[in-house]
């Protein structure tokens, strides 16, 4: 999932988005139903749910966002923007052609674990970022590892 390339992550915790559905009017979570607990934290599988089904917009200024949950003992909480269609490049896609401030690294725990952060590799400078830098997994290796190792 390029999300979780741009955020550094492995998919090693379950995640979800949560976006409002343009004709539904609910919020709809999309992600991995979690296995252990279906009907506590029920949402449609991702994969199989295209997230065009969220965007349609009028104009830019009705583009919706969603929240990005990550790691559900942790949770970290992202806002997603739509911000623009932008003309296509001779790049690869997916690309990330910019962003703000760092994720923390896998598994350190959250916010107030900041012990963790040494177990989980040392240091995090969370307004260290390069977009260059970010690169994208095939997405069906990646649903390989998560999944079938």
């Amino acid at each position: 999932m390029a999300i979780q390339d741009a955020m550094g992550w492995q998919d090693c915790h379950l995640h979800e988005f949560r976006i409002h559905h343009p004709e539904r009017g609910a919020v709809d979570r999309l992600g991995i139903p979690d296995p252990e607990f279906p009907d506590e934290r029920p949402c449609r599988t991702g994969w199989e749910v295209p997230i065009t089904e969220y965007f349609s917009w009028d104009t830019l200024a009705d583009a919706p966002s969603a929240t990005y949950v990550y790691d559900f003992g942790d949770e970290w909480h992202h806002l997603v923007t739509f911000e623009d269609i932008l003309p296509r490049r001779s790049a690869r896609y997916p690309c990330c052609v910019a962003g703000a401030r760092a994720c923390p690294p896998e598994d350190c725990g959250g916010m107030h674990h900041a012990h963790l952060m040494e177990w989980s590799g040392g240091t995090y400078d969370p307004e260290k970022f390069e977009p260059r830098r970010v690169a994208f997994d095939d997405p069906l290796t990646r649903w390989k590892r998560a999944f079938q190792e």
